[in-house]
């Protein structure tokens, strides 16, 4: 009995370690473009970035495409956001100066091809260095 306990312990501790490391905090810089205009590029990260670079700003925040959600493109991988990442990508939007391709920093986990936002910044010029 007391074999199976620790056993059965050991297996949950085990569990509980893979867990964590699975959820560790990643720093993303990359541009935004919600879903329903990022869905003609078929998944391709590197299609989706060029599109996200001249989306217009307009766009991202029509009432279909706001309701689809947004993705960051973060050098070849797409990520959905989360709820939390959606309302603060719609905050940004609505108080940029920018005209088109939102770039943004993003703290969070990532969970599958899903990033759970915990914050959200955009990137200006001045803050990139150029």
């Amino acid at each position: 009995m007391i074999r199976k306990t620790f056993a059965l312990g050991m297996v949950l501790l085990l569990a509980g370690v893979l867990s964590a490391q699975d959820s560790k905090t990643v720093k993303l810089t990359g541009l935004v473009i919600d879903n329903a205009c990022a869905s003609g590029a078929h998944g391709d990260a590197a299609k989706t970035a060029e599109k996200a670079k001249g989306h217009p700003v307009s766009c991202a925040l029509m009432p279909d495409c706001e309701k689809s959600g947004y993705s960051l493109i973060a050098g070849d991988k797409m990520y959905k956001l989360d709820d939390a990442g959606n309302k603060s990508v719609v905050e940004t939007l609505k108080s940029t100066k920018s005209k088109k391709g939102l770039m943004v920093m993003a703290e969070g986990t990532i969970e599958g091809d899903t990033l759970r936002v915990t914050k959200l910044s955009e990137v200006t010029e001045d803050k990139a260095g150029r």
